[in-house]
């Protein structure tokens, strides 16, 4: 214990109790931010994270699934067209009076009830094709849909990407008005010194603390810009119960002068082989190929075949049920030739009679019919009809050549006009940054003499607006190139990412 308490002496010896204190506050600092940077970390959002979030919730990309799995069932049911269309029916009648049954033919003056029933089946054999046409439109329709969803995929991540970097670039905005907030208080304590020790008149004073208010107005202006970013970056993420919403702010690189940009043709040639955009241009120039061969099938003889099975049955159909032997009637003699002219009596005799309904099972099969049909429908004059039709889907297939020669050129202008933004972002901060260095070395210069009295305050303030002018140059400059370039990948097939 004792050797302990002598190693503490020699050890506070060594150090001062100022140098004590600040090494405890930082010890302090790090115990209790590092655990909550950590969870910071975690939970923040990055963009991968958001553009994966914003796929998986967004309203009108369910709404386009929707629509893809409705062109699915079309399909199926294209398909299953070409298939017989089978039916049944059955008709249960009652009649009251005199009327005609139609399984007797005969008049009946009871009331009866009939019931009959069917079963049909018919085919298109041949119908000029329309039906193949039809199915092949309904999946080239389905395949044009999936490619609508992936744009619709491709619009909200250029979307949160575009969000997502406005938020970077205000948090960056926000700590270099903070900075500058800093160094001009800085500059008050400084000025006051000088001013208390006489150096410097009081003027001086007044126009730097006029430079900090206005600086910390500026901050305040920052952070609620930086607020209304992330705000439009939740509402695009349709984010509703997340308050603390922040996301991870990844470290970039810096700009160099030998970055390299592919040229704008290459990524044109690559991005019209991928763009959802151009393929479902194709995909409906394909369906309105499509829809010209359906128009001209109007104009081939159709065939079909048809069968049907019925039978029935009524409870006016009779049938003998017995047979009663009636007494004999006379009426009338024989005279027997053969036995001298024996006279005898002639007697008719006579049967009595009782009838049945005929049983359910035997009037079905005895009323069972079956038919088979082929028909043939030849088109000879249907009003011009037929002809409108083709004439109409042609103007369509030329219509929708034009939609894809126009998708194609709008998006070799949005890739020229990104690589051209790409371009002279990439010059902008290339010139700012030695700009930036030439004013931060000037800035230095001045902010000295301004100590000692060797420039005026004012001067002292525009050489440090002019400085923080160009810091915010480069800033919007360097975001405005890594945006561009993002762009650019996403062009040539590459997802949206900033992961190093």
């Amino acid at each position: 214990m004792i050797m302990k308490i002598c190693t503490l002496e020699c050890f506070f010896k060594r150090l001062n109790i100022q140098d004590i204190m600040h090494k405890a506050r930082l010890l302090i600092v790090v115990i209790f931010l590092f655990p909550l940077n950590v969870f910071s970390q975690q939970d923040a959002w990055s963009l991968e994270r958001c553009i994966q979030y914003a796929i998986d919730n967004n309203i009108s990309i369910k709404q386009q699934e929707l629509n893809t799995d409705y062109q699915k069932n079309q399909v199926l049911s294209s398909k299953m067209s070409v298939l017989p269309n089978v039916n049944a029916s059955a008709y249960q009648n009652f009649t009251f009076g005199r009327s005609v049954d139609m399984y007797t033919n005969e008049f009946s003056e009871d009331n009866t009830s009939s019931l009959n029933a069917d079963i049909s089946a018919r085919m298109d054999l041949f119908n000029g094709f329309r039906k193949y046409h039809e199915i092949k439109k309904s999946q080239l329709n389905l395949e044009a849909g999936m490619q609508d969803l992936e744009r619709a995929k491709n619009d909200v991540s250029v979307a949160i990407a575009n969000a997502f970097f406005n938020v970077l670039f205000n948090l960056e905005l926000l700590d270099i008005s903070r900075s500058q907030v800093a160094t001009t208080r800085n500059q008050v304590e400084n000025t006051e010194k000088l001013v208390d020790a006489g150096s410097l008149a009081q003027g001086n004073l007044l126009e730097v603390k006029s430079q900090l208010a206005n600086e910390e107005l500026q901050l305040v202006s920052a952070e609620n810009t930086l607020e209304m970013a992330y705000l439009n970056l939740k509402q695009l993420l349709e984010l509703d119960t997340v308050k603390t919403f922040r996301i991870l702010a990844p470290g970039m690189d810096a700009i160099e002068e030998t970055q390299l940009l592919p040229e704008a043709y290459q990524v044109y040639l690559e991005a019209k082989m991928t763009m959802p955009e151009v393929e479902a241009a194709q995909l409906n120039l394909e369906m309105a190929r499509e829809d010209i061969a359906i128009a001209q099938s109007g104009r081939y003889p159709s065939l079909s075949l048809s069968a049907s099975y019925g039978s029935g049955y009524s409870d006016a159909r009779q049938e003998v049920d017995e047979v009663v032997p009636a007494d004999p009637i006379p009426i009338g003699y024989a005279i027997n030739q053969d036995n001298g002219g024996e006279i005898f009596d002639v007697y008719q005799y006579n049967f009595d009679y009782t009838y049945r309904t005929k049983p359910f099972s035997d009037q079905v099969r005895d009323n069972a019919s079956t038919s088979i049909s082929l028909g043939l429908s030849i088109p000879i004059f249907n009003g011009w009809q037929v002809n409108s039709s083709v004439a109409n889907a042609k103007i369509n297939y030329q219509s929708a050549k034009y939609n894809l020669e126009s998708t194609r050129k709008q998006l070799l202008k949005e890739i020229q006009q990104a690589h051209a933004d790409a371009r002279a972002a990439m010059k902008k901060y290339l010139a700012t940054e030695k700009a930036l260095e030439a004013m931060q070395e000037s800035f230095r210069y001045t902010e000295k003499k301004f100590n000692v009295g060797l420039v005026t305050s004012l001067e002292y303030n525009t050489a440090k607006s002019q400085l923080n002018n160009t810091e915010s140059e480069l800033l919007q400059a360097k975001y405005e190139f890594v945006f561009k370039q993002k762009i650019l990948d996403f062009y040539r097939g590459k997802p949206i990412t900033l992961s190093q």
